[in-house]
């Protein structure tokens, strides 16, 4: 087996190893990953913090071997806690950081990825937070435009929105809203769900294709067009700006 990690500031994870192939998800710096067929130009990986697969450029990561994947792997996660940071290396370089990257074996504001240091001076985050918390993260991310794959503030779409969010929070989800709906308790009514919990929402077929996060007050905070705040009752979200429903609720999940 092979090891990669990302030592970009975002690259995409596509469905075929083609340049044009649509964009499933996204690497964000520091992330771990097995890779699991290696072609010419681009290898089938295998993310570790949610076990999302796809294909990536052979020239946007960086190989690692499987002793320091296992150390990263058993170290205290590390997050960028800002919208956009920068960590300096090689002295005159420096490489842009968004919001959740990841900083492994971070120590005094440095970390290393094989031979290379980088110094990281913006505020992190490391340890679990509170429920309360969550809604909080979800604003950092208000008015980012939607985004098919995206998984930080310059672009988002829904199930990476919520991941980000409770990943940032100290809490795994699975990447996509379909694989999230299968995680945490179900809740029977709007009234029993407190701020944090996720509302997801299905399409004619029954097929869930949204998720968002509920907010105090029959309130959502979601990705539709953008990071925005809408109103939720039992029918699904009404959307204030168009004051129509856009989606029908399916189910609420307490995940923690």
């Amino acid at each position: 087996m092979h090891y990669g990690i990302c030592n970009l500031s975002i690259v995409p994870i596509r469905i075929e190893p083609i340049d044009n192939s649509e964009m499933i998800s996204q690497l964000l710096f520091g992330e771990h990953f097995k890779l699991l067929e290696i072609r010419k130009n681009w290898s089938k990986i295998r993310v570790a913090f949610d076990n999302y697969e796809g294909w990536v450029d052979n020239k946007q990561f960086e190989e690692i071997s499987e002793e320091l994947y296992t150390k990263i792997q058993n170290s205290t996660p590390t997050y960028a806690n800002e919208l956009i940071e920068f960590a300096t290396y090689h002295k005159d370089n420096y490489i842009t950081l968004p919001l959740g990257s990841s900083l492994p074996l971070y120590f005094d504001k440095k970390l290393l990825i094989n031979t290379t240091d980088y110094f990281y001076e913006g505020t992190i985050i490391t340890a679990k937070q509170s429920k309360e918390s969550i809604v909080n993260t979800a604003f950092k991310y208000l008015n980012t435009p939607y985004l098919w794959g995206g998984k930080t503030p310059f672009g988002i779409d829904c199930s990476g929105f919520t991941q980000m969010v409770y990943k940032l929070c100290g809490y795994k989800l699975l990447r996509d809203a379909r694989q999230q709906a299968t995680q945490g308790e179900a809740l029977s009514f709007i009234e029993e769900s407190e701020p944090g919990d996720l509302a997801f929402f299905d399409d004619n077929e029954g097929t869930i294709t949204h998720v968002g996060i509920i907010m105090k007050d029959n309130y959502i905070i979601h990705a539709y067009g953008k990071i925005r705040v809408d109103r939720i009752d039992h029918s699904g979200i009404f959307n204030i700006d168009t004051q129509k429903h856009t989606h029908k609720l399916r189910v609420i999940k307490k995940i923690i």
